[in-house]
């Protein structure tokens, strides 16, 4: 009987050092670099191979080193920025001009602008597809891309996209994706023939604003602002899965070393997504990181992921936002924890 019951003691025990590794948090904040500078922010662009990570703030793109949060430039003359873009092969960024629909080229090394490219209103994100060797804007306002030859920074073509796009991704095979959120559906653009080939609904999932990609599984992540996210099915052209996320989501990742797929919410909250197979996903946890913190970029290199946030005073009466307090501005680090 004494024997029994130590073995179940120890069966018990093991078990509950079970569960509570399986309750552990996955992912944590590491460092906080306090960056400072005024103004708001948006898109949250990692650069691997320099390891640097390009954020919109206002009037400029701030250049951040990952590894110690100093910044490192900005690049200047923007009026509304909003998403950053990286052509390495022509040593070329590419900075959105939101409030005056333009894009700014600049040189990757200096960060000095390189002259203006005319878009469309409310031009926002911003990618670049190495397939087609192009620049596409996904302008809000104007229902469009806008079409970049990255070498030169001239207009190529403007695209109809018949809705109102947030982000996108390029699928390395000549398609690039796009959520259109005011029609909760999302468009696949070819490259080459510069029209959009086809487009699919997604469904339960309102308002799709963030994107991410899985090129080997050919799986679309679209971060909706009705707390869904939905994975598509991009060789069929339809939803295959969905699972539960915060509020007010703005970035989506994909780590593919992983298999975990990434929400970052306006709730405060990261919610950590785990790709069983390709159709089936489950919630590993909800890290919490600050509020507004909905802008997010992952560096698939060192599978970093990095967050923008801020403290905020009260909102005067009849304003749209509240005002960020100076100099709190911030880069939160958030990575796995190590296994134990």
């Amino acid at each position: 009987m004494i024997r029994i019951t130590v073995l179940s003691l120890v069966g018990l025990s093991a078990l509950f050092a079970a569960v509570l590794f399986a309750q552990a948090p996955a992912y944590r904040i590491t460092h906080t670099y306090n960056v400072g500078g005024d103004g708001r922010w948006d898109y949250v662009v990692p650069d691997p191979p320099n390891h640097r990570v390009f954020i919109g703030r206002t009037n400029r793109v701030m250049v951040v080193d990952e590894d110690s949060g100093k910044l490192l430039g900005e690049v200047t003359g923007i009026d509304g920025a909003h998403g950053t873009a990286l052509a390495e092969r022509w040593g070329h960024g590419f900075a959105t001009s939101g409030n005056d629909g333009t894009v700014v080229m600049f040189d990757l090394k200096t960060f000095k602008s390189l002259g203006k490219t005319p878009a469309a209103p409310d031009a926002d994100a911003i990618l670049y597809d190495p397939a087609s060797d192009r620049v596409f804007t996904l302008n809000g306002d104007a229902h469009s891309s806008t079409v970049i030859d990255p070498k030169d920074g001239k207009l190529v073509a403007n695209i109809p996209l018949g809705g109102k796009p947030e982000y996108g991704a390029p699928a390395g095979d000549g398609k690039v994706y796009a959520n259109i959120t005011d029609n909760s559906e999302v468009v696949e653009i070819d490259a080459k023939k510069l029209s959009v080939s086809r487009r699919w609904s997604t469904e339960l999932c309102k308002q799709p604003v963030s994107m991410a990609i899985d090129t080997k599984n050919h799986r679309l992540f679209s971060g909706c602002r009705s707390g869904v996210l939905a994975v598509s099915d991009y060789s069929l052209g339809e939803i295959v899965a969905t699972a539960p996320i915060g509020t007010g989501v703005d970035g989506t990742a994909f780590d593919a070393a992983s298999g975990n797929v990434f929400a970052s919410n306006a709730d405060g909250t990261l919610t950590v997504i785990h790709q069983d197979s390709p159709d089936k996903y489950h919630v590993i946890e909800n890290v919490q990181t600050a509020q507004a913190s909905r802008n997010m970029g992952l560096d698939p290199a060192n599978h970093r992921l990095f967050l923008p946030a801020a403290d905020f005073a009260p909102a005067p009466a009849n304003a749209r936002q509240a005002p960020i307090v100076a100099g709190t501005f911030r880069l939160l680090v958030i990575e796995r924890s190590a296994a134990k």
